[in-house]
């Protein structure tokens, strides 16, 4: 019962935080320009400031770890790889692409962050899950969105280019950069700034989880049963049980288990769905996965919360 409790406590805030964004937006306090403009400022703002201000007040040379790196990058490749080799059992090529990348993008730097900081106060390791497997998201998402686009478009030029830019100029990955140049030069963070970064850093979690809850659907979720139902499982179950007792094995234990049990295991980001959409698919196998993933994994990583406390690894 205690280790139940210990897992509740870690994920029932997290998900309440989303059920009142998705309220608000029920009664019409919140809007769906509203959240959109909401999870952008998060993105922007308040969540690169946060992931900053966690690596510039620590010591980074004591905090780097690049066995956990190198573990999140090659899994996260796996990931796709699978992904990929699964979406070939798909009779519509169209859809191949947002299938794949719909498996194995998760929200990581959010909800990453979220349980992290529910259960040890701070960010603590998630910005070097963070370094091993966004860029790799992202790179992968526009590679396997144009190979399987309805429209058979080429990845030119222009498109890398593009992708290369958004990865240099990704407000998230500024902040990270940043907090470890900070940390490295060991720079001093004055008390005025330390409390202004800290104010600021302090609204990502809790805007970002409503904007999330406030743009869920329930009309959309079941878009493509097949197809989204097994991309589901996929996101929230089936490389979690491939990859998860590989880590535990490797000897993560605590908050390196929590971030990669979040980078394999949590909800589909809801970029997925832009990102589709702006690259010529339809979108809606993305956002019928984009919903049942948050939903489920309500109950999901719950679930594994309990398993590794039960075992001592958390």
């Amino acid at each position: 019962m205690e280790n139940l409790i210990f897992s509740l406590n870690a994920t029932i805030p997290v998900f309440l935080l989303m059920v009142l964004g998705l309220a608000l937006r029920k009664i019409g306090w919140i809007d769906e320009g509203f959240a959109s403009k909401m999870n952008q400022f998060v993105f922007r703002v308040p969540l690169p400031v946060l992931l900053f201000q966690d690596l510039a007040t620590v010591d980074f040379y004591e905090m780097w770890d690049g066995k956990f790196v190198l573990f999140c990058f090659v899994v996260t490749f796996l990931e796709i790889f699978l992904a990929g080799l699964l979406s070939l059992l798909l009779k519509d090529r169209s859809t191949r692409g947002e299938f794949i990348q719909a498996s194995y993008r998760s929200s990581a730097a959010l909800l990453g962050i979220a349980f992290i900081q529910n259960i040890y106060g701070s960010a603590g390791i998630a910005p070097l899950m963070i370094i091993g497997s966004v860029p790799l998201y992202n790179i992968m998402a526009v590679v396997v969105l144009s190979f399987f686009s309805p429209e058979r478009k080429n990845l030119d030029g222009a498109t890398v280019k593009k992708t290369l830019k958004g990865i240099i100029t990704n407000p998230i990955i500024i902040g990270i950069l940043v907090g470890m140049a900070w940390s490295l030069l060991r720079l001093p963070l004055p008390q005025i700034a330390q409390k202004t970064v800290s104010s600021i850093g302090a609204t990502a979690t809790p805007l970002g989880l409503m904007a999330m809850g406030a743009s869920f659907d329930f009309k959309k979720a079941l878009g493509q049963k097949g197809p989204a139902v097994a991309a589901s499982f996929l996101k929230l179950a089936g490389f979690g049980a491939l990859f998860l007792p590989l880590a535990a094995a490797m000897g993560f234990r605590q908050e390196k288990l929590v971030a990669i049990l979040i980078m394999l295991g949590s909800a589909t980001t809801v970029s997925c769905y832009v990102m589709a959409k702006n690259m010529d698919h339809e979108g809606t196998l993305t956002s019928s996965v984009v919903m049942l993933t948050t939903l489920g994994s309500a109950f999901t990583v719950t679930a594994w919360l309990y398993i590794f406390r039960t075992l001592g690894m958390i």
